[in-house]
């Protein structure tokens, strides 16, 4: 059986239990700046950016699977480049 999402929100909240518990996989290794919401957007922006038709185990598995170093990366360069395009004060 296919079960297709009408919305992000509703896969969202398919994958909330997996994506908690990933969430508290890292917290657990010490990345305690990473949200939920971090988790998802590092999900949907890199691993599955260029993907079609995923099937909900599929989705499952890369959550479970993906490297904690992976997310955090992604966010420190996120960061480093969020910072980079602050305005500089003047001295």
């Amino acid at each position: 059986m296919e079960i297709e999402f009408r919305s992000l929100e509703e896969l969202y909240n398919h994958l909330k239990p997996v994506l908690k518990t990933k969430y508290a996989e890292m917290r657990r290794c010490g990345y305690t700046s990473i949200t939920l919401e971090d988790i998802w957007e590092y999900l949907k922006e890199v691993k599955w950016k260029n993907s079609k038709n995923l099937y909900l185990y599929q989705m499952v598995s890369d959550v479970i699977h993906i490297e904690n170093h992976f997310i955090d990366q992604y966010f420190q360069e996120k960061l480093e480049k969020e910072g980079e395009n602050l305005p500089k004060m003047d001295e």
